[in-house]
């Protein structure tokens, strides 16, 4: 699937961006392209300090830093302990201290739907991508059934750029993919299953997974879905 052109040109924007407003500037951009009520960057470097940018008001940010309420989010905990992106019906909020959370979320104009992207990086950093919106159930899968492929490149755009500003970082070493490497992260980029893939690639699934794994650890992603995330971001791959 390709990008689209408002997608690309606010991303080619990004990647020039020489302060950390450029990020917030970006997200506003694309929360008008999506048509949603909410995107937020949330991240936590690797001293432990925590950074957002996003449309949530300034109340509310308040609001969750004077509560603490990182220690009882269910997406901030539900996403901790996942690679791939959450859809946040998903998680669990029985909890009475969760119920609360959302409830007063709701006050400060959050919507009933959210979409969250845990990404890893180096030395320890965590980060969170969020879309939230208010909609129902059937047009909330179609959006993220329709946008997840680009929303999942857009968080590791993000994220790259975050990680520009962290202090003392250590720079990511590039190394090339080989044509097998590219073979197979190109045709999960556009959605085939492991099966299809070597299938395609006239291989067995154990080679695939060979292959897979290695272009996994030049890249330095946490999981495939990031691979694939970051063989696009920096053109390795084209779809």
């Amino acid at each position: 699937m390709a990008t689209n052109t408002v997608v690309e040109e606010v991303l080619a924007a990004l990647e020039q961006a020489d302060t950390l407003e450029g990020i917030n500037e970006a997200i506003f951009t694309l929360r008008g392209h999506f048509g949603v009520e909410h995107m937020v960057y949330h991240w936590v470097d690797s001293a432990g300090e925590q950074y957002g940018y996003g449309t949530y008001s300034l109340e509310w940010a308040a609001r969750y830093q004077e509560q603490n309420y990182i220690r009882v989010d269910p997406v901030v905990i539900g996403c901790y302990q996942r690679f791939h992106p959450v859809d946040w019906k998903r998680l669990d909020w029985s909890s009475k201290a969760a119920r609360a959370l959302r409830a007063e979320a709701a006050t400060y104009g959050l919507g009933n739907q959210g979409y969250s992207i845990p990404i890893r990086g180096p030395n320890g950093q965590f980060a969170l991508f969020t879309v939230n919106t208010s909609c129902d159930d059937e047009e909330w899968a179609k959006f993220t059934e329709e946008n997840r492929r680009e929303l999942i490149l857009i968080a590791h755009y993000f994220n790259q750029k975050a990680l520009e500003f962290e202090p003392n970082k250590t720079p990511e070493q590039s190394q090339a993919l080989s044509p097998r490497e590219i073979d197979a992260m190109t045709l999960l980029a556009i959605g085939y299953n492991r099966a299809q893939v070597a299938e395609t690639l006239s291989i067995s699934e154990h080679t695939l997974r060979v292959y897979i794994e290695s272009a996994r650890f030049k890249l330095g992603a946490a999981n495939t879905t990031h691979a694939v995330a970051r063989a696009l971001s920096r053109g390795l791959i084209v779809v």
